[in-house]
């Protein structure tokens, strides 16, 4: 009995919606005590533990709020280490979406799908060994080449010194890949905000990050053949490209003429500032332009933008494109009154629409919550708290200047909701794609009153 019960207690440990997040939380304990060391501070003063775990949680759920200037306020040790934490927090997090969805497809095959996350189906059953491969060469190459751009560009159009030019390009490229939106310079890239030759290595890192494991394994195995995509691939592409060209085009609309953000611009510097932040609102968190400010509905774009996020099992956060797709579907389908909710010929599964209306609610219940919790320990306006709030659960970074104002319970509050949007909604899919099990009897069907 006793050795059966240990057995039991093991499985339950390792079941993954356990480990994945246990994995994340020891990380996170282990940067904020390598932060709190005299080495990682200029005067060799140890950090106060809130603003070591703060940056620690905010580093390895790759989010990118901060209570403290990263440039000066960390030693180059401790700037090494809150790279260290973000590029482990993103791979870790692509490596463990996709394991755990071919996990499911193993144990379910193609019953069961972890669609809130990813389309798993797109791997194969026997490429568990290779996955951890892909996803190490398509970071280490992507990195690789837009910190080689962002290097030359520093150095050739900037002046500054190889080793000044070298640390700043490697830095901000693996923060752009990891959606990190980590950045050496107290005003994050707005002294790029004009420089395309910068800001577009940066946004095609952020971009290729952000579209998910699973799409990049499908589109490098069927890029000539677009209709044998999945669906899960065509959902990701058409939803980040509607929401990146309509994010662009609101925010010309609503900032073309502010005179503390595009409003002094030239045209093209306009256009290139407005595609970036519609780039970096989808979980990155670099900014161009001063986000404190943007305009009021500028900012409710961003709320939309920071909420739905990127694609699944990549290093973007939020609810995820796919998510949002499914949802628009199941109201297209809903709305002519059709029976099942289809996507480019296929249809979508029960199981996936009602994780991605789980994964939706329980995300805005969250939501809320922080921001209720926030509300009551400060005066500060709600639009800003609520920007706050989103940001950190989107774990996107971008922030309208209040996190080092808050007081240690607020910031304690949105480490919180940074973990819980890092692997919440991994260990919700996982759960719910890992306990889904048939009851042998059904209850007879009513239709209660909706709307």
């Amino acid at each position: 009995m006793t050795s059966r019960y240990l057995e039991l207690r093991i499985r339950e440990i390792q079941h993954p919606a356990r480990v994945v997040p246990l994995a994340f939380l020891i990380t996170i304990l282990i940067g904020t005590g390598l932060l709190m060391l005299p080495i990682s501070r200029p005067d060799a003063v140890s950090a106060p533990w809130i603003v070591a775990l703060f940056t620690s949680v905010s580093a390895v759920c790759v989010t990118g709020l901060i209570t403290v200037d990263t440039g000066t306020y960390w030693s180059p040790f401790g700037q090494w280490v809150i790279m260290a934490l973000f590029q482990v927090g993103g791979f870790g997090m692509m490596t463990a979406a996709t394991l755990l969805g071919l996990m499911v497809n193993r144990s379910f095959r193609l019953r069961t799908r972890l669609t809130a996350q990813a389309e798993t189906h797109t791997l194969g059953i026997g490429e568990v060994s290779s996955v951890a491969r892909l996803v190490l060469f398509v970071t280490l190459i992507v990195e690789g080449i837009a910190a080689l751009a962002l290097i030359v560009r520093l150095r050739t159009g900037y002046e500054l010194p190889w080793a000044e030019a070298a640390w700043s390009g490697l830095f901000h490229a693996v923060s752009a890949f990891n959606n990190a939106g980590f950045s050496i310079h107290a005003d994050s890239l707005m002294r790029y905000a004009s420089d395309g030759f910068l800001l577009t290595p940066i946004m095609l890192a952020i971009l290729i990050g952000g579209l998910g494991f699973p799409v990049l394994h499908d589109l490098r195995r069927k890029l000539r053949s677009p209709h044998h995509w999945s669906v899960h691939t065509k959902l990701t592409l058409v939803g980040t490209g509607v929401l990146l060209a309509g994010g662009t085009i609101i925010l010309l609309a609503f900032e073309w003429s502010n005179p503390r953000t595009l409003g002094p611009m030239a045209v093209a510097d306009k256009v290139l500032s407005a595609i970036f932040a519609s780039v970096s609102a989808r979980t990155a968190g670099f900014n161009s332009v001063d986000i404190g400010a943007l305009t009021h509905e500028s900012l409710g774009l961003h709320y939309l933008l920071m909420f739905i996020g990127g694609g699944s099992a990549g290093t973007a956060g939020g609810v995820k494109v796919g998510t949002a797709m499914i949802l628009v579907m199941l109201v297209i389908a809903e709305i002519r009154g059709r029976m099942d909710t289809e996507a480019f010929g296929r249809r979508i599964s029960h199981s996936a629409q009602r994780q991605a209306i789980t994964v939706l609610v329980l995300g805005s219940a969250v939501v809320v919550l922080g921001t209720v919790f926030i509300l009551h320990t400060t005066r500060i306006a709600t639009d800003r708290v609520i920007f706050e709030v989103v940001s950190a659960f989107g774990t996107v970074g971008l922030s309208t200047g209040i996190t080092a104002e808050l007081p240690a319970s607020a910031q304690l509050i949105l480490a919180l909701l940074m973990y819980i949007g890092r692997v919440g909604t991994i260990t919700l899919a996982a759960s719910l794609a890992l306990g889904e099990h048939r009851m042998p009897f059904r209850y007879p069907e009513e239709h209660p009153v909706v709307g």
